[in-house]
């Protein structure tokens, strides 16, 4: 990178939005590799330049301890920002490097005193080793203003994720006590590997914050106890619009607890909830959470749940007093040929066919003893049995882990029976 000459810093001036006096800070994009002092020097020479700094996006460029220092440094002057966008910030560092790195960038924000609005780590392997570089920014008062927290793609793992609760409970706490709570709107953590202790510890969060309007959580591997628990602490956010939590695992406890907390969260106009196990009883009871109110609803997404004709008409038929939907998709599912035509039908009935997304990955029907054992069956997690305790469940018995044909003088428990068995 230039090493700071007069033109190099006219040159990122003029790329600078200023905005009621403020200015933004870009050099996103640019797949520089910044490791020293030398090659920090345009970002260094452009925030001594500039006045009222709103904003640094150093998107899409690789930072070394060293470069991160001197642009440490030179935040320390500009106790008016509010925008760290540091996303894909570290490619190709070693996992010793990032935390060191992102301490550099923080103190110099703490030290300046500034009051952050959003804070944009996506696309970094942080891992709960990187966790440790933000953990002190994220308790002190430079956080109590913040609004949109987005840390997509981080793979915090379920350590992670509780250090990042108890960093966040934390700050909300002292934050109370400064008399500016915490409130944040947005959070963004998706592809991190949270799993359910590390949803669980973040419903904690949410419910004290009670101010969500953004959650978007794909791709965590959460199964049923922790989409419970984030149910059950969203359902406080009453200003809830967009609600991404594709590619986990609600199966039915997760349904019905989800479905419980939607019908009260009345503002949504986005939910998302593809590839995530509803099947089709899931799929009525949400139905049934939408259908007399959410009239903002836009988006909804049901894709890749295993879903059966049924469910789809329930969801389907919910929709006949959404003004504003945008987009309904049930693609992927079992609807079979006569399911989609049922369905299609029924979206022209209410006036909605042109919302209905493309089902041409429709997944068919099941043969009809696969649907009475899917029917039948309720999710089992290894965790819920104990060792050598019997479950019933569609011709299999199940001993600790293991699996074995049921015998045949052994009579099928019903759905609340073996539902009794488990472990909640």
């Amino acid at each position: 990178m230039a090493t700071g000459d007069v033109d190099g810093v006219a040159e990122e001036l003029e790329k600078t939005s200023v905005f009621e006096n403020e200015a933004n800070l870009t050099f996103a994009g640019r797949g520089l590799k910044i490791d020293s002092r030398e090659d920090a020097a345009d970002v260094v020479n452009a925030l001594k330049s500039s006045r009222n700094v709103n904003s640094l996006d150093l998107k899409g460029n690789t930072l070394g301890v060293d470069a991160a220092m001197a642009i440490g440094d030179a935040l320390k002057d500009h106790s008016t920002f509010k925008r760290a966008l540091w996303s894909d910030l570290f490619t190709g560092r070693l996992k010793t490097e990032i935390p060191l790195a992102l301490k550099c960038l923080c103190n110099g924000l703490m030290d300046a005193g500034s009051s952050l609005v959003e804070l944009d780590l996506s696309d970094n392997a942080l891992g709960p080793n990187g966790m440790n570089g933000i953990r002190d920014f994220l308790r002190s008062p430079c956080c109590y203003t913040l609004q949109e927290l987005r840390l997509n793609n981080n793979g915090l793992g379920p350590d992670g994720g509780k250090m990042l609760a108890d960093d966040l409970l934390s700050c909300h706490e002292s934050s109370i006590a400064a008399g500016r709570p915490l409130a944040l709107r947005v959070f963004v953590s998706g592809r991190g590997r949270l799993e359910d202790e590390g949803a669980i510890a973040l419903s904690k969060v949410f419910r004290k914050m009670q101010s969500l309007e953004e959650v978007v959580m794909p791709q965590n591997g959460i199964n049923h106890r922790g989409v419970a628990a984030l149910a059950e602490a969203l359902v406080l956010s009453r200003n809830l619009r967009h609600l991404n939590l594709s590619d986990n695992t609600f199966t039915e406890k997760g349904s019905i607890a989800m479905a419980k907390a939607v019908s009260s969260l009345k503002k949504l106009e986005v939910i998302n909830f593809e590839d995530c196990l509803v099947r089709t009883e899931g799929a009525k009871l949400l139905a049934d959470s939408v259908k007399g109110n959410h009239r903002k609803l836009k988006v909804l997404k049901l894709g890749g749940n295993e879903i059966r004709t049924p469910g789809a008409l329930a969801v389907a038929e919910a929709m006949a007093n959404k003004e504003e939907l945008e987009v309904i998709d049930l693609n992927a599912n079992q609807l079979g040929d006569g399911g989609i035509d049922m369905v299609r039908s029924m979206m022209e009935g209410i006036g909605r066919l042109d919302q209905l997304a493309s089902l041409s990955e429709d997944e068919g029907t099941e043969d009809e003893d696969d649907e009475e054992c899917d029917e039948n069956d309720s999710e089992v997690e290894p965790e819920d049995i104990e060792d050598g305790e019997e479950f019933s469940n569609c011709g299999l018995e199940i001993k600790g882990l293991g699996l074995t044909p049921r015998p045949s003088e052994v009579k099928q428990s019903s759905l609340e029976d073996a539902m009794s068995t488990m472990k909640l």
